[in-house]
Formats: C-alpha cells, sequence, structure tokens
C-alpha cells in the first residue's frame, strides 16, 4: 500500500514538472524551426535534455518536500530554542557559507566567467557574504527587527559600491547575487525562516518567516563587488566550450562525460549537509528513526533528481540558448529576440525547481491567501518583462546600472505601501526567480544575442539573471498592493451590511 502510494506521489510530481518544462520546450522548438536556424544535433541535444529536466524536477522536487525542507524547518526551531547568542550567529554563518559554496547554479555562473576571475576565488566570496547575511536574517527574526530597515540598509551598501566597482563586473556582481539562491539553497533556507519564526507567538512572526533569501541574495553582491574593486578584472570572453552534436553518438557521449562532474557537485552540495543535519541530530534535535530515514530518502531523491535537472541544463540547453540566441542576432530580424525573450522567460520560470518550493511554502504559510497559481502568475509576468529587457541590452549595450538602478528603487518604495508579508515574499522571489534555468540557458541566450551584435559578453549579456531577480520585486508587490485594496473593499462592504442590519432591527 505504502509503495503503490509512493509511487503515486512521484507520478504527480513527474506530471507537475511535465507542465512546467513542456511549455519552454514547446516555444523553443517552434523558434528553432522559424526565427533561429541551429543545427539537427543541437536541437537533438536539447530534446535529451528536456526529458531529463522533466524527470530531474520531479525527483527534485519530492526530494526537497520530504527531505531539505524539513531538516532546514528543524534546525531553524532547535537554533532558536538556544539561549545562547552566540550559538545562532555561529551556526548560521557555518550554515551559510557551507551551503552557498555547494550551491550548483553558483558553480555554473562561475564557469561561465572563469577568464575575469578564478572559480575558487568567486565560490568564496559569494559564499562568506550569504554566511554573513544569514546571520543577520536570522538576527532579524530572533529579535523582529523589521525587513525594510535590513533591505534599506544592505541596498545603500550596494549603490554606494556601485560608483567604485569596475563597469565589467557590475553585472556579474549582480548575477551572483541571484544564482546564490538556487535549489539547494532555497528549500533549506526558507524552512530555517519558518522554524524559526515558528517559535513566536506575535503577529508579525508569520511576515518575518519569509526574508532570509532577500537578505541571502543581497549579501553576494556586496561581497563580489568588494572582490572586484580589488581584483579590477579584465574584459574575458565567453568561457564555456560548446559540446559536440554532429551526430547522436557524440551526443550521448557528452551527456555521459558530463554526468561524473553533475554527480560530484550535487554531492559535494548535499553530503555537507546531511552531515551537519546527523550531527546536529545527535545532540539537539533528537527526531525519531521513522523521521530519520524518509528525510534520508529524500535526500537520495533529491540528489539523483538535481542530478538529471543540472545535466540536461547544462548539456541540451546551454548550447541551444547560446546558438539561437547567436542566429537570431545576426539574421534579418534581430529584434524579434526581445518579444521572443519575454515569452521565453514567462515559462522559463515556471521550470525553476525552486519555484515550486517558495509557491507550495508561501500557500501553506499564508493558509492559501496568497494562491499558487496568483504567486506564479506574477512571478512569470515580471521574468518576462526582465528578459524583454535582458536582450534589448544585448543587442544595443544599454548600461545595465541604467535598468537595474530605477528598478530597485521602486522596489524600496512600494515597501512603503505594500503589507509587509507581501514585501517579504516579493524579495524572496526575486532570488528564487533566477535559478539553474536563467544561468543554463537564458544567460546563455543573452550571451549569444550579444556575440552576433558583437558587443562585450561581461557588460552586455551578464546581467540577465540580475534583471530576472529584481522585477519579481516590483510584480509581486504590485500584486500585494492589488490584494490590499480587494480586502480593504470587502471589509467596507462587510461593516456596511452590518449597519443595514442594525438600522431594520
Amino acid at each position: 500500500m505504502k509503495r503503490s502510494r509512493s509511487h503515486t506521489v512521484i507520478i504527480e510530481k513527474i506530471k507537475e514538472s511535465v507542465s512546467s518544462v513542456l511549455p519552454v520546450t514547446l516555444i523553443v522548438a517552434v523558434m528553432a524551426f522559424t526565427f533561429a536556424e541551429v543545427s539537427s544535433g543541437t536541437f537533438l541535444s536539447f530534446f535529451v535534455g528536456a526529458l531529463l529536466l522533466v524527470v530531474g524536477m520531479g525527483l527534485f522536487s519530492l526530494g526537497a518536500d520530504i527531505s531539505m525542507a524539513k531538516i532546514g524547518e528543524h534546525v531553524g526551531k532547535a537554533m532558536t530554542k538556544s539561549k545562547s547568542l552566540l550559538h545562532v550567529i555561529l551556526l548560521s554563518f557555518f550554515v551559510g557559507v557551507m551551503i552557498t559554496v555547494s550551491e550548483p547554479d553558483l558553480t555554473v555562473l562561475a564557469e561561465q566567467v572563469s577568464g575575469a576571475v578564478e572559480n575558487y576565488i568567486l565560490i568564496l566570496a559569494v559564499g562568506l557574504g550569504v554566511g554573513v547575511f544569514l546571520v543577520l536574517a536570522m538576527l532579524r527574526i530572533v529579535f523582529g527587527i523589521r525587513l525594510a530597515y535590513l533591505l534599506f540598509f544592505s541596498y545603500a551598501v550596494i549603490f554606494v559600491l556601485f560608483l567604485f566597482v569596475p563597469d565589467n563586473f557590475i553585472p556579474i556582481s549582480f548575477d551572483s547575487g541571484g544564482v546564490t539562491t538556487g535549489p539547494m539553497t532555497v528549500p533549506f533556507i526558507m524552512a530555517l525562516g519558518v522554524g524559526a519564526a515558528s517559535m513566536r507567538s506575535d503577529k508579525n512572526a508569520q511576515a518575518d518567516a519569509f526574508g532570509l533569501v532577500a537578505l541571502c541574495s543581497a549579501g553576494p553582491v556586496i561581497a563580489v563587488m568588494v572582490l572586484g574593486i580589488i581584483f579590477k578584472p579584465a574584459d574575458a570572453p565567453w568561457a564555456l566550450e560548446a559540446f559536440p552534436s554532429d551526430t547522436t553518438v557524440e551526443i550521448s557521449k557528452s551527456y555521459i562525460s558530463s554526468l561524473p562532474s553533475e554527480m560530484g557537485e550535487v554531492a559535494l552540495a548535499l553530503v555537507p549537509i546531511i552531515a551537519f543535519f546527523l550531527i546536529y541530530q545527535l545532540f539537539t534535535v533528537k527526531l525519531g528513526k521513522n523521521q530519520i530515514i524518509r528525510i534520508v530518502i529524500g535526500a537520495l531523491y533529491t540528489y539523483v533528481g538535481l542530478v538529471l535537472f543540472l545535466t540536461g541544463a547544462s548539456c541540451g540547453f546551454m548550447q541551444m540558448g547560446y546558438e539561437m540566441g547567436r542566429t537570431i542576432s545576426t539574421g534579418p530580424l534581430p529584434f524579434i529576440i526581445v518579444p521572443l525573450g519575454a515569452v521565453v522567460g514567462y515559462f522559463t520560470v515556471k521550470a525553476e525547481p525552486a519555484v515550486a518550493v517558495l509557491e507550495k511554502q508561501v500557500e501553506e504559510v499564508t493558509s492559501g491567501t496568497i494562491s499558487r497559481k496568483a504567486l506564479g502568475g506574477a512571478l512569470s509576468a515580471g521574468v518576462a518583462i526582465s528578459v524583454a529587457v535582458s536582450m534589448l541590452r544585448a543587442l544595443t549595450g544599454i548600461p545595465l546600472s541604467f535598468v537595474l538602478i530605477p528598478c530597485y528603487a521602486v522596489a524600496l518604495l512600494l515597501i512603503f505601501f505594500t503589507p509587509s508579508v507581501f514585501s517579504s515574499i516579493a524579495f524572496d522571489s526575486g532570488g528564487v526567480a533566477s535559478g539553474p534555468m536563467t544561468s543554463a540557458f537564458l544567460l546563455p541566450l543573452a550571451a549569444g544575442v550579444c556575440d552576433g551584435a558583437a558587443g562585450s559578453i561581461m557588460t552586455d549579456a551578464f546581467g540577465v539573471v540580475a534583471m530576472v531577480a529584481v522585477t519579481p520585486l516590483v510584480a509581486i508587490q504590485i500584486l500585494g498592493m492589488v490584494y490590499k485594496i480587494k480586502v480593504s473593499r470587502l471589509e467596507k462592504k462587510k461593516a456596511a451590511s452590518r449597519s443595514d442590519d442594525i438600522i431594520e432591527l
């Protein structure tokens, strides 16, 4: 009976991932047969990658539900139960650095900018940034500090650093903040916040459960900006070489050769988290045997799912994105990539594994007040706009600061008019929307467009992750304002109805 139920859950998760990945696959296929001429080998490799994405996303989603989220929640509760503030600070810093250094998304970005700065230096800088800001995020929950104060402080520092960072390193700095909160980090960090906030009983506890992802996205931006000021890196060419894909044998070899690397990277991401939890379990958490077994099984699902997902994304989607972008930008209708990018962006965010985790947790924490459909729609609309602007930047060379600074200014201003829970979710959503699909497909797409338009890839193509991360901040806060107006009108109608009843009596 249990086996049958388990199989049913897996099938349901696979169906969900099909509904997420299929639209992107169909859109790209239509583009390949109309506007973007790509080789048949590249298209076949993309198709194989799409199949791996479907299976991988389904298994990952299941594993995140029963493993990563539970680990984060239990650790969050245990941390906040501790009376030692030093314990909370040290543990938060350690967890932040450990998870981030292991994040596969960050490795993907680091490989693409390896010509500008060494991989390990970038990864270490981002890890330290997340560690410091996770400490701030946990202390905010413990002491009930408003998220808005820390966000304003963080972005004030970022805007000041803007003046000193080399122009070619600004896009990479913001992209680092976006990729940090990927499929490995988000379930853990969000559950950490939910667990910590559950130990409080005040009216603001629900809203304070969110915001950890937002702060952990700002920390890496500051860290990498400081890195850019120190190293002053020069422009570097596109760092990734395309896989040979002329024949089916070459395609299979490219996937097989990539598999061990992805297995190793995901193992490095998962093993430290599981080991940390088991050690923490011995001394603090004290879960039952069945709960531990369930978490370990969930971790295996997460591992297999993420390996398949990242293999499909890196082998099938990265080359396809670059080739399509370059073909369109050198064709007769280069600006067609702007509306096409909007359509691709709208559906790409639905295929991000961490988005599904966010939507589920938001719906649960808000007791259905914010539905998955409403949140997903706002995210998709925001990402569609951001990808369209990113494609326009890649074609024309518009400086990233011209777009990014006004967007963040509007997002921070909206905090004063939006319910606090919506602001917290909005800033979390920005980091969540920019996951492996963004770095493995949209970034190569922008790089291909930029290369075809003879632009600077570091200045004009990088920054697409940052754009994907910023527009949901505005879109979801607008959703919050609409919700606030609707609630206000409903309350007025109820009050008017009660007044009429009293008059009749």
